[in-house]
């Protein structure tokens, strides 16, 4: 059995693939993700930290060639 890891997505990004990546990682549009975010960025403020510390955080997607 393959291990899910979580990386940020090459092929579904906006910004850095972080929202494209935790979507494809929990198997749900990644529209519901960013929607997410941008409520925690508007109501709690704390959203635009989490999103900048998981794009240093999260690697890369590796290439498959």
């Amino acid at each position: 059995m393959e291990t899910k890891r979580l990386y940020k997505s090459s092929t579904n990004r906006v910004l850095c693939g972080v929202c494209g990546g935790i979507g494809e990682y929990l198997n749900i549009d990644p529209t519901i993700i960013r929607l997410l975010c941008l409520l925690l960025v508007c109501g709690v403020g704390s959203g635009l930290l989490i999103y900048i510390v998981a794009a240093v955080i999260i690697p890369e997607e590796p290439k498959h060639f």
